[in-house]
């Protein structure tokens, strides 16, 4: 069975329907533009499902990573610790605020951090570790913060892919001194572009609050500038947005876990491509279906002209040279980039068109 040229499958899709739309209206009506009312709420409902005190709702996740280093004091000549294989974002908000990005290759197994190389990393000036929950898999939070706390040195979750992701203790992101998470378009919900930080820790809450809004709790009536800062701020019409995909995040997240389940059983005996692991029955969430495979690029151009469209996995940090001229070598970061690809993924996928992509590949590695 062909794929015609008008039913191209994209490599995400997601959705957004008439409820986010009244949302938006409802919210642009009542003349909430800028950051209010909505954002509190979508605030106490992220606080709810993640059972944490602290939520504080900002532009995007990328502002959310750059704000909890601040909240930390990372800056010039200071150390922090990242993962090589994450999007460069994370490694970004260590170099703009003018911190030195330390790599640590990642597991051999799974994409993310390899927590028994980073206690040789570790000097003086290292302020900060940034686990890297890629894909809602959980990096061994309990054994880092082990290590962080032998050293004196505070710990950031980047849980941008992992909203609901949880390990044995509890939800990912939750687990350290901040944690951080994206609402950008390819994530479980999405308010366009937006994010979020949380904590349990009262004084980083009231740092945080205060950066967002150019160092102050009210920008309206400062009553003095308590700490640096910046507009940070997410707008009420995207907080509308994330309100109304919070009531279908269960949908969601069904729907997510029923495409990669019907990936792994319907490639089970494809000898060509094997999936990179994620524990689903323990609560990690695949929102992104990975794989790798040896002949990944010849793949890629295959599934094109069926008009399937695919991702090969990024870069290394390492390879940003602006970021990194120390000679060490990244083995597992470099076999990820290399053979890792994502397959059509995202709540809006049809399952008819997963089990189309599926076919294709079979068929792909039958010749």
């Amino acid at each position: 069975m062909g794929i015609e040229s008008h039913s191209k499958i994209a490599w995400w899709r997601t959705e957004f329907g008439k409820s986010e739309l009244q949302a938006v209206i409802k919210a642009f009506e009542a003349e909430n533009i800028s950051q209010g009312e909505v954002t509190q709420e979508l605030e106490q409902r992220l606080s709810v499902l993640l059972n944490v005190p602290h939520v504080i709702a900002v532009s995007n996740g990328s502002a959310a990573l750059a704000m909890a280093l601040m909240a930390l004091g990372v800056s010039a000549g200071d150390e922090v610790i990242v993962p090589n294989r994450t999007w460069i974002a994370t490694a970004h908000a260590v170099h703009i605020l003018g911190a030195k990005v330390v790599l640590v290759d990642v597991e051999d197994t799974r994409p993310i951090i390899d927590v028994s190389k980073i206690e040789s990393v570790i000097s003086k000036k290292t302020k900060v570790i940034v686990p890297v929950h890629l894909n809602g898999r959980s990096a061994d939070i309990a054994a880092l913060n082990e290590v962080a706390k032998r050293n004196g040195l505070s710990v950031v979750e980047d849980a941008a892919q992992a909203l609901c992701s949880r390990n044995q203790d509890a939800y990912l992101g939750t687990q350290s001194d901040i944690g951080c998470f994206s609402l950008s378009v390819t994530k479980l919900i999405s308010t366009g572009q937006g994010g979020f930080l949380v904590t349990k820790r009262d004084d980083l809450a009231v740092k945080l609050r205060a950066m967002r809004t150019h160092g102050t709790e009210n920008v309206t009536e400062p009553g003095r500038w308590e700490l640096p800062g910046f507009n940070f701020r997410i707008t009420d019409l995207q907080s509308s947005i994330g309100v109304t995909q919070l009531s279908t995040l269960s949908k969601r997240i069904k729907k997510v876990v029923d495409i990669y389940e019907t990936y792994l059983t319907g490639l089970e005996e494809c000898s060509g491509i094997e999936p990179i692991p994620i524990s689903a029955g323990q609560g990690e969430i695949p929102i992104y279906n990975e794989f790798l495979c040896d002949r990944r690029n010849e793949l890629i151009d295959r599934l094109e002209q069926y008009g399937i469209s695919t991702r090969p996995f990024l870069p290394s940090i390492s390879r940003a040279r602006y970021l990194w001229d120390d000679i060490y070598e990244f083995p597992n970061s470099i076999k990820y980039e290399e053979f890792g690809i994502t397959l059509p993924s995202g709540p809006g996928q049809s399952l008819s068109n997963i089990r189309m992509v599926v076919e294709r590949i079979n068929q792909h590695f039958r010749q």
